[in-house]
């Protein structure tokens, strides 16, 4: 069967929805699309695909600019005074990060991880095709959120007493979940729990954390379609697939936040546990039949 080589504007409503929800719900918006992707036959992120695929990352990177613009107003405000203080040397008093400074030095320091993962991007890349392993990472991340979720409190840091030890180690979490089927968010999530994170506070870092990793996506994806070409007759098709990643998210993460703060969080395991047992099944169903 060939892939898809044009897209309708229901397919691109309908990437763009998984794109919104499994972004940031901790679900791998990796391993939904690399699903959809081996089932339906579908390559949108193909050279005839490569503007959609910028609208989408785009998309994402609206939604959480919307729903913490404040706070990442307050960060880059700090962090510039921080700067111009440090460098004025007629200061009588030593200069002190305030916490949403505090706050974007640490989303720099758990963003260097990332850097590692690259010099693995062929082998990563491979595994978007090996459903198998997909699945099994979607139930590997199911089992991380029940444990986070059910076992471990929540503790009491926050921008203020956040540490770069955290920072690093959330970072590093983030670097491993580019793996397609373990969720960005709920490796984060999760991890900063661990490391006595307040439940509110551990889903506001890991989603800001994710800015500058979406930020560098979508610059890689607008290089890759100017070098090699986007195709823009078909915009109108995915601008609706961007409308609606970009609305859909912002809701996501709003639904996201609401359970951390009902403590439901670790509810959304069984879910990656379904899906991850019958992609598996289907993988090996296949593998027998091929």
């Amino acid at each position: 069967m060939e892939l898809v080589s044009r897209m309708s504007v229901l397919m691109a409503v309908f990437l763009g929805l998984v794109q919104g929800i499994a972004e940031f719900l901790p679900i791998s918006s990796s391993g939904h699309l690399a699903i959809l992707q081996n089932l339906f036959n579908i390559d949108y992120s193909d050279e005839s695909h490569l503007l959609f695929d910028v609208l989408l990352h785009l998309g994402t990177l609206v939604s959480i600019c919307a729903v913490y613009r404040v706070e990442i107003r307050e960060m880059i405000t700090d962090g510039i005074e921080y700067l111009r203080l440090k460098s004025d040397s007629n200061a009588d008093e030593p200069v002190v990060l305030k916490p949403p400074g505090r706050a974007l030095l640490f989303i720099i320091i758990g963003t260097l991880p990332l850097f590692i993962a690259l010099l693995f991007s062929g082998a990563i890349a491979r595994l978007f095709f090996n459903t198998l392993f997909i699945g099994f990472a979607l139930i590997m991340t199911g089992c991380l959120l029940f444990v986070s979720s059910k076992f471990i409190k929540q503790g009491n840091k926050t921008d203020k007493t956040m540490t770069m030890a955290d920072a690093l180690l959330i970072g590093l979490v983030q670097a491993i979940a580019v793996l397609p089927g373990l969720s960005r968010s709920g490796a984060t999530i999760s991890v900063g729990l661990a490391r006595g994170l307040t439940g509110a506070f551990a889903v506001r870092f890991s989603l800001l954390l994710s800015i500058p990793a979406v930020v560098g996506a979508t610059i890689v994806a607008i290089y890759r379609a100017i070098r090699d070409g986007a195709d823009f007759s078909q915009l109108p098709v995915y601008l609706a697939g961007f409308v609606i990643a970009a609305s859909v998210g912002y809701f996501a993460i709003q639904f996201i936040r609401r359970l951390m703060s009902r403590g439901t969080f670790g509810n959304i395991a069984y879910y990656c546990w379904g899906v991850g047992a019958v992609t598996m099944i289907w993988s090996l169903i296949n593998l027998a039949t091929a």
